[in-house]
């Protein structure tokens, strides 16, 4: 193993041992599941092209994005096939619908629903989204760099719409 994939491994051992409280991770918990296929990201630009008129084509763009980037991350996900972390004694904090790790879907959508988003919600939604992409780690569902790998991707293709 080599030392990238050794910090990985410690950085990911390092946010399962650290900061676990029941009802920490049951917050956590609630709030990685609105991330879910992108949901809470595709519902706000969903809303926002149903409520703001004005700005309605801004929106469909900036939801196109979110879209094309959960679309491009399962894609990237079906070709890498990286399993899911196992850690020893550590289980997953969190049921996931493959098993499927690299890169991560909720950082993908969620960077590209920042990039997109924030022109019309303002910056308060990037650090929501990099919450909602750090949880997967905190959850023990994704390496650190399946998250910086969704992340890069997502903000990429979301700040293709702005």
């Amino acid at each position: 193993m080599g030392p990238l994939a050794r910090a990985d491994i410690a950085l990911l051992r390092a946010a399962r041992t650290r900061g676990h409280r029941p009802a920490v991770e049951r917050a956590v918990r609630a709030f990685s599941r609105t991330g879910e296929h992108g949901a809470v990201w595709l519902a706000l630009g969903a809303a926002g092209v149903a409520l703001d008129a004005p700005r309605r084509r801004r929106w469909g763009r900036a939801l196109a994005g979110v879209a094309v980037a959960y679309a491009a991350n399962v894609a990237v996900k079906a070709v890498v096939r990286r399993p899911r972390p196992v850690l020893d004694g550590l289980p997953p904090l969190i049921s996931t619908p493959t098993q499927l790790s690299f890169p991560s879907s909720h950082a993908a959508s969620s960077l590209a629903a920042a990039r997109g988003y924030a022109p019309l919600v303002g910056r308060w939604i990037y650090p929501v989204a990099v919450a909602m992409a750090a949880s997967r780690i905190y959850l023990g569902v994704h390496y650190p760099s399946d998250v910086l790998a969704g992340a890069a991707l997502g903000a990429f293709l979301g700040g293709l719409t702005r």
